[in-house]
C-alpha cells in the first residue's frame, strides 16, 4: 500500500450554485504520487463539478484543496496548469486545424511550435509514453483513440504531476483502450505521476486502480483500496444493482414466456450493403426488443442504418407493418421509424436549441395551432419529458451542453416518445454514460416495449443486451451468425460467438 503522503488532500470540498442546488455536500478525496485513483459516480453525484474545481474551472464554496503540503485555491484553469494539474476532458479539446505537434504545445502560446527545440521534446515525450505518432498530421485526419493520445501528449508537455482523465475510454475501441491502459500504468509506475481516472467501466477501474472513490449526492459514499472491492460492492455504492436486477427480471420473464407479442412491425428481406453486411432476413414484432450483438467493425451499427434507410448502397426490402419503404431516412420516419444515433453530440441533438425546443422537434404538428408552434405547449411537453424520464435540468430551457452525457442521452430518447414512433432503432444508447442512467434508459425501453413499441439496440455492453432483450442476434464480419433467446445464453457465450466461434445452423436461423 502507497504510505506517502498524499500529493492533493480536499477536505469536505462542497460546491453550491446560487442558494438552491448543490453539487457537492463535502467530499474528502486523498491522491498520491505513483498511484492511480479512480473515480466513479452516478449522473449528478458531482463528478464533473469535483474535476472542474480541480483543474481550476470552478471555486470550492467550502472546503480545503492541499496541493503538496499547502492549502491552496486555483485562480483559473491556467493557474491549476501552471502549478502541475493536467485535466484530459471527455470532450478533447484539441484544434482540428491544427498539426500534432501544435497542438501537444498549445499552452505555451502561439501555434507555431515547429522548431527543433520543440521537435526533440515532442520526441522524447513519446519516447516517454512509448508511443509513436507523426508530429505533422493534422488532428482533423485522426481516429477518436489517436486524438486521445495527442491530448494526454498535451498533458505531460506541461510537466504535471497530477493527471486528471475524465473518461479516456469511453469513446474508444478495444485496442485503443488497451493503449490508453498501458500508458497510464507506465506514468503511474515508471514516471511516478498520480493520476485521477474518472470512469464508469467497472472492469477497467478493477483492473486499473489502486484506490476507489465513489461519490453519491455529492460526498464520498466509498474510498477504499481497489483490491480490496468487488465489481458488485462498487456498483452498489454508485446506484445499488438495479441493471442486475432488470437482468434478472428480464431472464425470469424470458424464460416464463411473459413477454407476448403483436404483429410484424419491421421486416427486412434479403438486405445487403456491399462490404459492409451479407444479405439477412429479419422479422421484428410490436412489443419485441432484439439486440444485436458484434464487436467494433462487425457491421452492427451499418445493419442498423440500412433498416433506417440510411445507406443508399443498400439493397433489399425492407418493411413497415407490411408497407415496404423506399431508400431513404424520410420514408422510414414517415412510416413511424426513429433512429437514436452512437454519436449523440453531433447527430442525436441540437447543441444551441433548449431542452424543450430538441424534444419538440419530430412532432410540431402535436404542439401546434393550425402550422404554428405554440410556446407554452413546447415548453409543457419539454417538462414532461424532464419528469417522465427523471432528466437533471433545472428547467426545459436547458442546453444539451448544460448536461451530463446520461441527461443528454435521455432527450434523445425524449423526442421520440411523444410522437407516433412503432420502431425504435438505438444505436449503443449507453455509451459513455454511468451505470445510474444506463439502468434508467434500459428500463425505458423495456417500458416502451411493453406498450407495444418494437425496438432494435446495439450495445458494446452484452450484460446490458441480456438486460433488456428478448433475442440477441450476433455480428461478426458482417453476417449474423447466431441467434440467441436471452433466457438460454449468457454474456460468455455472447463474446466467443461475437469473437469467432462457430453456431451451428438451426442457431442461426432468424
Amino acid at each position: 500500500m502507497n504510505d506517502t503522503p498524499p500529493l492533493m488532500r480536499l477536505h469536505q470540498v462542497g460546491k453550491r450554485f446560487g442558494t438552491a442546488v448543490v453539487a457537492l455536500r463535502g467530499v474528502d478525496l486523498d491522491i498520491r504520487l505513483g498511484e492511480v485513483h479512480g473515480l466513479l459516480g452516478a449522473n449528478g453525484a458531482g463528478k464533473s463539478t469535483l474535476i472542474k474545481i480541480l483543474s481550476g474551472a470552478f471555486g470550492p464554496t467550502s472546503g480545503t484543496i492541499n496541493w503538496k503540503g499547502r492549502d491552496v485555491r486555483w485562480a483559473s484553469p491556467r493557474d491549476a496548469n501552471d502549478n502541475g494539474v493536467a485535466t484530459l476532458h471527455q470532450h478533447i479539446p484539441l484544434i482540428p486545424a491544427l498539426s500534432v505537434l501544435e497542438n501537444v504545445f498549445l499552452s505555451e502560446g502561439g501555434f507555431l511550435r515547429d522548431t527543433k527545440g520543440a521537435r526533440q521534446r515532442f520526441d522524447a515525450l513519446c519516447t516517454q509514453v512509448q508511443y509513436q505518432i507523426d508530429p505533422d498530421v493534422l488532428v482533423d485526419d485522426l481516429a477518436i483513440g489517436q486524438r486521445q493520445m495527442v491530448a494526454i501528449l498535451q498533458a505531460l508537455s506541461t510537466g504535471a504531476d497530477l493527471i486528471v482523465m475524465d473518461e479516456p475510454t469511453a469513446s474508444l475501441a478495444a485496442e485503443e483502450r488497451e493503449a490508453v491502459y498501458r500508458i497510464v500504468r507506465h506514468l503511474s509506475q515508471n514516471e511516478g505521476k498520480a493520476i485521477l481516472f474518472v470512469s464508469h467501466f467497472l472492469d477497467e477501474v478493477m483492473d486499473l486502480t489502486d484506490r476507489v472513490t465513489v461519490l453519491r449526492d455529492g460526498v464520498a459514499a466509498l474510498s477504499a483500496r481497489t483490491a480490496d472491492l468487488t465489481e458488485d460492492q462498487i456498483a452498489e455504492a454508485i446506484v445499488g444493482r438495479q441493471i442486475a436486477a432488470l437482468e434478472r427480471r428480464s431472464r425470469e420473464e424470458s424464460a416464463a414466456h411473459v413477454h407476448r407479442f403483436g404483429a410484424v412491425a419491421l421486416e427486412a428481406r434479403n438486405l445487403t450493403s456491399a462490404g459492409k453486411f451479407a444479405p439477412l432476413n429479419l422479422e421484428l414484432r410490436a412489443g419485441e426488443v432484439i439486440g444485436l450483438a458484434g464487436l467494433l467493425g462487425s457491421g452492427r451499427s451499418e445493419i442498423l442504418h440500412a433498416l433506417y434507410r440510411a445507406d443508399a448502397l443498400a439493397t433489399g426490402d425492407v418493411l413497415v407493418k407490411g408497407t415496404p419503404l423506399r431508400n431513404s431516412p424520410s420514408a422510414a420516419v414517415n412510416a413511424g421509424m426513429a433512429l437514436v444515433p452512437e454519436d449523440r453530440n453531433a447527430q442525436g441533438l441540437f447543441p444551441n436549441f433548449e431542452l424543450w425546443r430538441n424534444v419538440t422537434l419530430p412532432d410540431l404538428r402535436g404542439v401546434s395551432t393550425g402550422v404554428t408552434p405554440v410556446r407554452d405547449r413546447e415548453r409543457q411537453r419539454g417538462a414532461d419529458a424532464i419528469t417522465k424520464l427523471g432528466i437533471k435540468a433545472h428547467s426545459p430551457d436547458a442546453l444539451p451542453g448544460e448536461l451530463s452525457g446520461g441527461n443528454a442521452q435521455k432527450i434523445t430518447l425524449a423526442r421520440w416518445l411523444f410522437s407516433t414512433v412503432n420502431v425504435l432503432l438505438l444505436d449503443e444508447p449507453t455509451a459513455g454514460i454511468d451505470i445510474g442512467a444506463k439502468s434508467d434508459i434500459l428500463n425505458l425501453v423495456r417500458q416502451l416495449a411493453s406498450q407495444g413499441m418494437a425496438v432494435i439496440i446495439v450495445s458494446s455492453e452484452f450484460e446490458e443486451l441480456l438486460a433488456v432483450c428478448d433475442r440477441i442476434l450476433v455480428v461478426r464480419d458482417g453476417a449474423i451468425v447466431a441467434t440467441r433467446e436471452t433466457h438460454e445464453t449468457s454474456e460468455h457465450d455472447l463474446f466467443l460467438l461475437a469473437g469467432g466461434k462457430s453456431a451451428s445452423a438451426d442457431q442461426t436461423q432468424h
